[in-house]
């Protein structure tokens, strides 16, 4: 499996990929490498207190390949039991 950390060459081939239901549903972006996951971000609302240290705050939301799909626009399914 892709670690997120491996790095790709500059001229690496990219392709079309649409993300299926869940909170991105109909995303369309372009992957290098066809990864297995996708992690989709959001950032939240957030109070910020006077003297409060500031941190950023997102929901997460993982999108799962579907392997069936062998030619662009690649297919990911929103996997709602991953955090």
């Amino acid at each position: 499996m892709d670690d997120a950390t491996t790095q790709r060459p500059a001229d690496a081939a990219t392709e079309a990929a649409v993300l299926d239901d869940g909170p991105a549903a109909g995303l369309r972006v372009r992957v290098t490498g066809r990864p297995a996951i996708l992690q989709v971000t959001s950032a939240c609302e957030k109070e910020q207190m006077p003297g409060e240290r500031e941190f950023g705050v997102s929901e997460v939301h993982v999108y799962r390949r579907d392997w069936r799909v062998k030619n662009p626009p690649l297919r990911y399914g929103y996997d709602p039991a991953s955090p």
